[in-house]
């Protein structure tokens, strides 16, 4: 194994982790509520397609800024080369899957792997545990199986 120590980017890294925390404790202590983004975006669809009054507003501006984030980092910085090692179907079916197992495991990463782990929620530590067990398995699969 060998480190693309171009790519490493340490603080870079930390300063982002930080960041992710700060928001995520942030909306917790402000808004009572997880910043798991499967649940802000399935609360906004609502159930059989009618969300909860009230909660129109905060899940928008919620989702408007995970879009318009690259933008403004463009405008202080460059963005990085971005370079995904795989096929457009493999991109759609990777997507579905996700979606299915954030439905099953009633949670996304953000949810489960930031916002759950910091509550020390025994739920999140099993979610994230087989989502992350999950990934390293396809990955090995991906790449040295079937490859």
């Amino acid at each position: 194994m060998t480190i693309d120590w171009g790519a490493f980017t340490p603080l870079a890294a930390l300063a982002g982790g930080l960041l992710i925390g700060l928001a995520a404790a942030l909306f917790v202590l402000l808004n009572g509520r997880i910043a798991g983004i499967s649940g802000v975006l399935g609360g906004l669809l609502g159930r059989l397609g009618r969300p909860v009054r009230g909660d129109i507003g905060w899940r928008v501006a919620f989702l408007v800024g995970l879009v318009a984030a690259p933008w403004v980092f463009a405008v202080v910085a460059p963005m990085p080369q971005l370079h995904v090692a795989a096929s457009d179907g493999g991109l759609v079916a990777a997507g579905l899957l996700v979606g299915l197992g954030t439905r099953y495991g009633a949670g996304c990463t953000s949810g489960h792997g930031v916002c759950g782990l910091s509550r020390l929620s025994p739920r999140s530590l099993v979610a994230t545990a087989c989502f992350m067990a999950a990934g390293f398995v396809t990955v090995y699969v991906m790449r040295h199986v079937l490859a």
